[in-house]
């Protein structure tokens, strides 16, 4: 096992602040040289950067005394919010909403320590201090201590764990482009729902539906339900357009489950309240954990004749963006209230029929990609497990052995 010793950062690394040009001319923001903020970093595993959205000039850079920093100093984010990491491409500033650290590298390799502050953003924020916002200062990042094996050990770690988090990060793409491809193989067979230039039958949701049937939001826990003790749905359940059975709150003791409220596959589920943006979001349940309740918040569609609509063609158009568009239109309510879509506006949704063989021909083509898109989602749910126990091994200095 390799040896660990732990160092602070002000031991291996030099870390300096950032500022800000005086906003009030706007020639200092038309130069060359890259000045980050930290609405600019994704930070969910350290990632190099280049391009800053806005640049400055050197004679802003000079008036205000910012430091330029090199290629390879970690930005990390030490406020709004707190423990953001990604690495630098290429010589540039940031503003004061960072702590950026030029490693030695005789001592540290940047990736290295990159990587084990992703992993540690709890533990940052642990450490902000601030009765208005949260902060950590220049002080305390340089006290915080590093597990620091010797650098040949840091460079391995560090290339395993990169070389993981571009297999996940490839699985997302891949992900991302099925989503894609299904509003495609839309658009082809069916067209634009709402501009309907293949001339299908049109007629009102409730044409199609016998029952708009809404759920039950009783007290409930913070924690999820799991194992099939009894729950509710969140509303975080349905708003992504796929159903998400994890997104729950368990029952309090003595709560009683209502059957009636169930969810079970093949059911398709409607955000009747939430935001402008996000309400009208669809759901098919291909498979879900029993004993959980639809809540007060959601619809329940109950489809009419499975030869007039297929319950998944329903869900995909209702899914399709100028229908979200519809949706969001239907949804009305008083200033300072979320909108809610009633059952009345909803029965009077226009959609578009197509013939029956040409749905169920779209549906077998959806459940193909539904099943390739579940295979991607175990194996980055097994990669990211992976990670996870890799980053630990690595801190541990149980990754490699030292030569």
């Amino acid at each position: 096992m390799s040896k660990i010793e732990f160092q602070k950062i002000k031991d291996v690394a030099t870390v300096y602040s950032g500022t800000t040009p005086d906003t009030k001319n706007s020639e200092n923001f038309l130069g060359d040289i890259n000045w980050y903020t930290p609405a600019e970093i994704n930070g969910i595993k350290p990632e190099y950067v280049y391009h800053s959205e806005r640049k400055i000039t050197e004679e802003a850079r000079s008036k205000k005394s910012i430091p330029l920093l090199p290629k390879n100093t970690i930005l990390l984010t030490s406020r709004a919010p707190i423990g953001k990491v990604a690495i630098a491409g290429s010589e540039f500033c940031t503003n004061q909403g960072f702590k950026n650290i030029v490693c030695d590298e005789n001592k540290v390799f940047p990736k290295y320590l990159a990587y084990w502050l992703s992993d540690k953003t709890e533990y940052l924020n642990s450490l902000g201090r601030g009765a208005t916002f949260k902060e950590i200062s220049k002080k305390i990042v340089e006290e915080i201590k590093v597990p620091i094996p010797s650098i040949e050990v840091q460079k391995q770690a560090a290339i395993v764990l990169e070389n993981l988090n571009n297999i996940i990060e490839k699985r997302k793409s891949q992900i991302t482009a099925l989503d894609e491809l299904t509003q495609s193989l839309f658009l082809e067979m069916f067209g634009d729902p709402i501009q309907n230039i293949k001339k299908f039958k049109q007629m009102p949701i409730k044409n199609v539906i016998s029952d708009i049937q809404t759920g039950w939001s009783p007290v409930a826990s913070k924690e999820p339900a799991t194992n099939n003790e009894p729950g509710v749905l969140k509303l975080s359940a349905v708003t992504g357009g796929r159903y998400n059975f994890k997104e729950n709150k368990k029952l309090l003791d003595g709560t009683p489950f209502k059957s009636e409220y169930e969810v079970n596959a093949g059911d398709i589920l409607l955000t009747r309240k939430n935001t402008k943006e996000l309400v009208g979001a669809c759901s098919y349940i291909f498979e879900t954990s029993s004993k959980l309740m639809f809540s007060d918040l959601i619809f329940k569609l109950i489809i009419k004749n499975i030869t007039l609509i297929e319950p998944i063609y329903l869900w995909r158009l209702l899914n399709n963006n100028s229908m979200k568009k519809e949706l969001s239109k239907l949804a009305s309510g008083s200033s300072g209230s979320m909108p809610n879509i009633s059952k009345k506006n909803l029965n009077e949704l226009l959609i578009v029929v197509p013939p029956i063989e040409l749905q169920k021909e779209f549906v077998n083509k959806i459940i193909s990609l539904e099943k390739i898109r579940n295979d991607f989602i175990n194996s980055l749910s097994s990669y990211e497990i992976l990670y996870n126990s890799l980053l630990q091994k690595a801190f541990k200095g149980e990754l490699f052995q030292e030569q």
